[in-house]
């Protein structure tokens, strides 16, 4: 572990030793995944430095769509183990994120971001994204976001 990590990857480290101790070959794996793509986007950036803990949060929130993504493909193709494996991990990256935002709140924020933008249609629907986005930062999913701003919008 090197002495200037963020926050958050310090407690991933930490939780890795943990679960290496505990013999939870899962969250070993999942944690790992974390790490390993942490390091890569450290490496892949203009420099390479330390994420911050936002940076961080970004990558794992990827990790998390995967999850997200390999889970619905998974039962598409009629392999619910394989799907089952994919939404544990899934709990175990969402640890390391900003609590999700329940769809009645979100819903009050875009009818108050669109009541007091002004915004009235369709052709509203990208600075009405930008507004909701900037004020739920990270906090909600963003296909649910534009779900409901069309939905209020069209």
């Amino acid at each position: 572990m090197t002495t200037d990590d963020a926050e958050l990857m310090t407690t991933v480290r930490s939780n890795l030793t943990a679960a290496m101790k505990a013999r939870n070959s899962l969250e070993v794996a999942t944690l790992r995944s974390i790490i390993a793509a942490v390091q890569e986007a450290q490496v892949s950036g203009a420099e390479a430095s330390t994420l911050t803990d936002e940076q961080t949060e970004q990558v794992i929130k990827a990790q998390a769509k995967r999850r997200v993504e390999a889970a619905e493909a998974f039962d598409a193709g009629n392999r619910p183990e394989k799907a089952a494996t994919e939404r544990a991990e899934l709990e175990i990256l969402e640890r390391y994120l900003p609590e999700q935002l329940d769809e009645a709140v979100l819903t009050e924020i875009v009818d108050r971001v669109i009541q007091e933008g002004g915004y009235t249609n369709m052709k509203d629907m990208g600075p009405t994204m930008n507004a909701v986005n900037s004020e739920v930062a990270g906090r909600a999913d963003g296909r649910m976001v534009a779900d409901l701003v069309k939905s209020r919008l069209g």
